[in-house]
């Protein structure tokens, strides 16, 4: 009975020991940086190219909603996966997903936050619901201001650190059948624009990144997608003028004028280590 207890004992110590708030663990100097939607495009190369980089400089904890998603990282990550690296889960739209990500990091301390969680929707607003633009609101908007809500307190108790917002072009000036997706990177901008002088006294900085049209699997997805839809509610003259016209246009300037995600992530990168956080 001793026997059994006492091995019993050493399976637990096992899986406390391998427990995911043990495994977020920087080394001395490191920076940790959280960035949240990490499963493919933007933020799957900016984890990627943070966590090999060539100094060690940072410490990545890449996170994503939906782990069954991880794959693609895990294999484009190569060596620096559970050293340079490591995958989280985490729902921006989630107080309770949010706080369990922060709880498992050592000391919740995350030096950069990259704000790189969003949604996108297009097609006449007619055809879109009450519920659909609140649920982009709450991820691309909400999402990102819960995300900094979160590391704001022990930023300031530090006196250092460094907010990145992933923004677009559209958060500058909105384009045709992008209204809500622009309304909400408007309220990006006004957020960040009014926080930003705040939090000077602090020594924290932020950096909105406004890429324009961005070549991934995500937009072209997401245009193959609304071009099988419907749009209930819509008119048929315009719901004409989206399909003829709107479609074949935005598909060919992100097939021929798109930039890569390895750009944008090089742009990123460079506004990390240009601060001083």
């Amino acid at each position: 009975m001793r026997l059994i207890c006492f091995i019993q004992v050493l399976i637990l110590f096992s899986i406390l020991s391998s427990s995911p708030a043990e495994e977020q663990m920087a080394n001395n100097g490191q920076k940790v940086v959280l960035i949240t939607g990490c499963s493919s495009g933007i933020g799957l190369k900016l984890a990627t190219h943070l966590a090999n980089d060539a100094k060690k400089q940072f410490y990545v904890i890449a996170t994503m909603r939906n782990l069954n998603r991880k794959g693609q990282l895990e294999a484009t990550a190569g060596d620096a996966l559970h050293k340079t690296l490591h995958i989280s889960q985490l729902d921006v739209c989630s107080d309770e997903s949010v706080t369990e990500c922060l709880n498992s990091i050592q000391d919740r301390r995350v030096d950069i936050l990259v704000n790189n969680a969003g949604v996108g929707k297009i097609g006449p607003i007619e055809s879109l619901s009450i519920e659909e633009m609140k649920g982009i609101f709450d991820t691309n908007f909400f999402g990102a201001v819960r995300m900094v809500k979160a590391v704001l307190p022990d930023m300031k108790r530090r006196k250092s650190g460094h907010i990145v917002m992933m923004s677009s072009v559209m958060g500058l000036q909105g384009v045709i059948f992008n209204d809500v997706y622009a309304a909400s990177k408007f309220a990006m901008e006004g957020f960040c624009e009014s926080l930003a002088v705040q939090l000077l006294k602090f020594n924290i900085y932020i950096s909105m990144i406004e890429p324009g049209p961005v070549n991934t699997e995500f937009e072209m997805k997401l245009i193959e997608e609304v071009s099988r839809s419907a749009f209930p509610g819509a008119d048929s003259e315009t719901v004409q003028y989206f399909k003829d016209t709107y479609l074949p246009a935005s598909h060919d300037i992100f097939a021929t004028m798109g930039q890569t995600p390895d750009t944008i992530a090089e742009v990123i990168s460079f506004a990390k280590v240009s601060k001083k956080p």
